[in-house]
């Protein structure tokens, strides 16, 4: 494999090789971009999402990708130099063969040697809004560039591509689907060439029209260029896209299509040295070097700027607006990176971060709601639960939203109280009517909801995240005195209690009468979305005190987080068990009762041991996890998802994680670094600057013996944003036995709210609903009552045959648990059809009542033969 080369001369951007992630599940593209740039010009082999390593041919050099994600998106107006004829219009069959060892990357540029039509070179690099390819072609008459207008790794509409002039093509290409169908959006983009081209076409389906200056319609489509290399070898294109119009993208390549592809390739260097720069470390391997700097570099990747070099951009509401002083961001896999991601640049690039908040409430503003999962121009709906509000709200506890902090506070309550209206294209919290009644969202694929919505088929994890977004919403009330509902967000924050099943000691589903649903068995648990119960147990970060004591107690707890990390065998062999274990182990997604590194609801979960009083134990788990990422085509774990697997590296590796989404709350563990100096933006860090130190840091000496902050020793294993912009530098001493530090009680991370507020309702489930039986049978049915009262409080549970029939039993006694937990009674009930019994239909009335008076009756028909 070629790739970036090794250091010489300090340029943080040797250490860089783009190649991580290409390979397995990592979902990355080695081509050129700029930070948060609109244009990421990357060969495309047929991977869904652009580039598989262990591919052998090229279909095209294509404007758009985005890092990491799951499904086929992007990939827009492939471009390939060949040599010859036209003989196909299929980008997979006329692909380019060619090597890794005629291929090199690193930040803002991409080279690769093409075995096909008599050997080219292709080179890309990038600036914010433009793409540059020169190509180097064998000696001909018919060196040929195919803009392929029709085809790209989503779904194409509608696709026109017009030859402008001798030297300039342009596209218009509709485009549709990630996932899941969605609304279409267009790009548009103009190619100008560094000389003229002495012949053109177009192609429609299979036609190829030697002279056409024209294509337009659905299906196959595209234009070819053709030029004299006999001479003059090189021949230089310069793409800029829009997602305005074709005149947004003459502006875009006019002020940014100046100068050479070798200035162009210099200045892109220069921006990712800028950019890597922040982040200076001493220590560590050389493999973690350059894997941390990689990861550093695909966190800055995205979002993507959406606005022309006018500031104009396509709202949600597919009107152009204009921008007033800030970049209009777009590309939100919110899912994703409100974990992780999201912090880091607030941490490395709040200006970026506080225009890209911005940006999300200019998609509500104009488009009507806030998003879930939004690309380019719409909503693709993705995913689970409401991950736009922690999103929003760590900007405002990160200080980014001043001037905006009403617009966005009522932004987030619209969303979090009610569902978007009727024929909306957005989701929402599309759980909504049922979680803010019930406390929870029930595990119902058949309750009505929009096509693509997630939530109701994926109840217990939707809770969760709700419950999550509440208490991080709360906070933000509070802060702006909105006290009535803060208190109602808190209270919400607790609703992860109301899926919590005492008989399991897990969250588990609920159905859609609120009973318990699916195997008891938490690694083989229904309804929690690309994961179990098991991975799910840990997201509860505005209260880990509380999820703490439901489980049982620390002890208790520590033992099931040893039990989910294989913690005795990660002390004989982190990676090997980090390997083995916890990724290619005889573990899946959906059937795990391991850590799973390879996706976001665990990436939390390391971080639990600080609260548990064993903070050691973090730095043993997260130590191993990092032994995941490495300088190697299968590098990443998981998909990277627009960055954030690598923004856990970055903060994991430098020892401070935003361990309380949506808060300022930083959990502390060992760097694998002796020093990392960050500089910071002074406009919002007053100092400018951070230097985290642990001299002698080791697989060896890991264990943090003591934390002194600007001087002063801190025995909390947290700290706040404020702590960070005080400038005072963290100091970790570290050794080879785990120590005392950070063990009391007082020193876990605080909870948002703590106090538990359970709600009031009543669930009951029977099953079977009918049956048949013979005079002087038994029908064995099962009675499954949930109760959940303000306060101890107890319900009876009544079971009355009617005719001859009887039960056994015929009562029982709920009763609720002190801590506010649903009382739950799954009753085997036998029911008695005497001999004699007429042939008939008789009913069995099941109720369940409170001792508030509140009853529920279920029926089942039994039929005696």
């Amino acid at each position: 494999m070629a790739h970036a080369s090794p250091t010489s001369g300090g340029q943080l951007t040797d250490l860089v090789n783009p190649f991580i992630g290409t390979q397995n599940a990592g979902n990355t593209y080695p081509g050129a971009a700029v930070p948060f740039g609109m244009v990421q010009l990357s060969p495309d082999t047929g991977h869904d999402t652009g580039y598989d390593y262990d591919q052998s041919s090229i279909r095209g050099f294509s404007a758009v990708h985005l890092s990491g994600v799951g499904c086929g998106l992007g990939g827009d107006l492939p471009v390939l130099p060949t040599t010859g004829d036209i003989s196909s219009t299929d980008y997979a069959k006329y692909a380019a063969s060619y090597s890794h060892t005629q291929e090199k990357a690193s930040p803002g540029y991409y080279r690769v040697g093409l075995s096909s039509y008599g050997g080219i070179t292709a080179e890309l690099t990038a600036s914010t809004r433009t793409g540059w390819q020169r190509y180097t072609f064998p000696a001909t008459t018919k060196a040929n560039v195919l803009l392929n207008s029709g085809q790209a790794l989503h779904s194409v509409t509608s696709s026109t591509v017009t030859v402008l002039d001798n030297r300039t093509v342009a596209t218009a290409i509709t485009g549709h689907g990630f996932c899941q169908d969605t609304r279409p959006y267009t790009v548009y983009t103009v190619t100008r060439f560094d000389r003229p081209f002495t012949e053109h076409g177009t192609w429609t389906g299979g036609t190829v029209t030697a002279g056409s200056g024209s294509s337009s319609g659905g299906g196959p489509r595209g234009a070819y260029v053709r030029f004299d290399t006999t001479a003059q070898r090189t021949v230089t294109a310069t793409t800029a896209i829009s997602y305005v119009s074709i005149d947004g993208a003459k502006r875009n390549l006019a002020q940014e299509g100046r100068g050479t592809f070798d200035s162009t390739a210099r200045a892109a260097q220069q921006a990712w040295e800028r950019r890597l720069e922040q982040v200076r470390v001493q220590g560590g391997t050389d493999e973690r070097r350059r894997s941390f700097y990689s990861s550093l570099y695909r966190a800055l990747l995205s979002p993507n700027t959406g606005s022309d070099v006018d500031g104009s951009y396509t709202g949600w509401d597919g009107r152009v607006h204009k921008t007033d002083g800030f970049t209009y961001y777009q590309n939100w896999s919110l899912w994703d990176t409100y974990r992780t991601q999201a912090q880091l640049l607030s941490l490395l690039a709040p200006a970026e971060m506080r225009d890209m908040a911005i940006s999300l409430l200019k998609v509500n503003a104009q488009g009507g709601w806030l998003p879930k999962w939004g690309y380019a121009t719409v909503e693709t709906n993705i995913m689970t639960g409401d991950p736009v509000t922690p999103f929003l709200v760590n900007a405002y506890n990160q200080g980014l939203l001043a001037g905006h902090e009403d617009e966005a506070y009522q932004a987030l309550k619209r969303n979090a109280d009610s569902v978007p209206p009727a024929g909306s294209p957005y989701e929402g919290r599309g759980g909504n009517s049922r979680y803010l009644v019930d406390g929870y969202v029930p595990l119902d694929p058949n309750a009505p909801h929009k096509p693509g919505d997630f939530d109701y088929d994926h109840g217990p994890s939707a809770t969760l995240e709700y419950a999550l977004a509440d208490a991080a919403l709360g906070t933000m009330a509070h802060k702006l005195g909105h006290e009535a509902d803060a208190r109602r967000y808190f209270a919400r924050g607790q609703n992860y209690r109301n899926i919590f099943d005492q008989r399991t000691g897990f969250f588990r589903a609920r159905d859609p009468q609120g009973v318990f649903t699916g195997p008891a068995d938490p690694k083989s648990s229904v309804g929690f979305h690309e994961g179990t119960a098991w991975q799910y147990l840990w997201l509860v970060p505005q209260d880990m005190p509380g999820l703490v004591k439901l489980i049982g107690g620390a002890d208790a707890t520590n033992k099931r987080l040893d039990s989910f990390f294989a913690y005795p065998q990660l002390l004989q062999d982190p990676a090997g068990t980090a390997r083995n274990v916890w990724v290619n182990g005889p573990y899946t997604y959906y059937n795990q009762d391991k850590y799973n590194p390879d996706n976001e609801p665990d990436l939390l979960a390391p971080y639990a041991y600080l609260s548990t009083g064993q903070p050691w134990k973090t730095t043993d788990v997260v130590h191993a996890a990092l032994t995941l990422f490495s300088n190697s085509p299968d590098g990443i774990t998981g998909n990277d998802d627009l960055g954030t697997m690598s923004s856990w590296d970055v903060l994991s590796s430098i020892g401070i994680f935003p361990v309380t989404s949506g808060m300022d709350t930083w959990g502390l563990t060992t760097p694998v670094f002796n020093r990392i100096d960050l500089t910071l933006d002074r406009r919002y860090y007053p100092h400018g600057r951070l230097t985290i130190s642990a001299p002698g840091t080791s697989d060896s000496k890991r264990y943090i013996q003591s934390v002194r902050i600007g001087g002063r020793a801190r025995s909390a294993t947290y700290v706040t944003t404020a702590d960070l912009r005080a400038g005072r530098d963290f100091a970790f001493t570290v050794g080879s036995t785990p120590s005392a530090w950070g063990t009391k009680s007082a020193d876990a991370p605080p909870a948002i709210d703590s106090h538990p507020v359970p709600q009031h309702h009543l669930a009951l489930g029977v099953a079977p609903p009918t049956a048949t039986a013979s005079a002087g049978s038994s029908v064995t049915l099962t009675a499954d009552a949930v109760l959940t009262h303000p306060g101890t409080a107890t319900g009876t549970l009544t079971i009355a045959p009617s005719g001859p029939l009887t039960a056994n039993p015929a009562q029982r006694q709920l009763s609720q648990r002190s801590d506010n937990l649903p009382a739950t009674a799954e009753v085997p009930v036998q029911v008695t059809v005497p001999p004699g019994t007429a042939a008939g239909t008789y009913q069995v009335a099941v109720r369940v009542k409170d001792g508030d008076g509140a009853t529920i009756t279920r029926t089942v028909t039994i039929t005696v033969t």
